[in-house]
């Protein structure tokens, strides 16, 4: 299967699919962390827009969440030019939603959106997880899915709440805990690539 995971600079996701035997590639408009055979140092807009795009199986989408995630909505009124902004995530947002008429299977990945948000991209999403539902982990970080051809990922893991960390939620103020922050949880990577690999 070949696969595209788009606006991912670690390559969590594209090795979890490559350790599976797929076809997997990175894209973002950083240099990755990983393997660089296997990366596509792009703006994914031109990547959909190529011929690349159509022989795709499977697209996963990692789209910035700064606009429309629901944490940051205040900021939305208390900083000039935040509008526009989401006006524009938006907008790539449909575009990553209007690549499930050539591509089969379409994941979209984000926080919690804000109604604004929600209203913008035409849809609320259609899965919640958490990375301690899946074996590996013991972390607290919603994670929402735009589903498009996939099923549902089935949850692997049980855990008791005392259990449960949010080292995420809990990182201190840094130059480098937007970035941090935007790492996906491995658990998450594998249960995706094992379950719709």
């Amino acid at each position: 299967m070949r696969v595209l995971v788009a606006c991912e600079f670690s390559q969590v996701v594209c090795k979890a699919f490559r350790e599976r035997g797929h076809e997997a590639y990175s894209c973002d408009i950083l240099p990755t962390e990983g393997n660089t055979d296997w990366h596509i140092q792009a703006d994914i807009r031109e990547v959909l827009g190529s011929r690349f795009a159509s022989t795709l199986d499977l697209l996963i989408a990692h789209d910035p969440c700064t606009y429309q995630c629901n944490s940051g909505v205040r900021w939305l009124f208390e900083r000039t030019g935040r509008w526009e902004l989401l006006g524009q995530s938006c907008e790539l947002t449909r575009l990553i939603f209007d690549a499930a008429k050539f591509i089969p299977m379409v994941c979209r990945e984000n926080p919690i959106p804000h109604k604004y948000a929600v209203e913008l991209i035409g849809s609320s999403y259609t899965q919640l997880v958490q990375p301690h539902y899946f074996i590996g982990s013991n972390e607290s970080k919603a994670t929402c899915f735009w589903l498009f051809g996939l099923p549902k990922l089935q949850r692997t893991q049980w855990l008791d709440k005392s259990e449960i960390k949010q080292t995420v939620f809990r990182m201190p103020p840094s130059e480098t805990r937007g970035l941090e922050r935007s790492r996906f949880p491995l658990s998450i990577a594998q249960a995706m690539a094992e379950q719709w690999g």
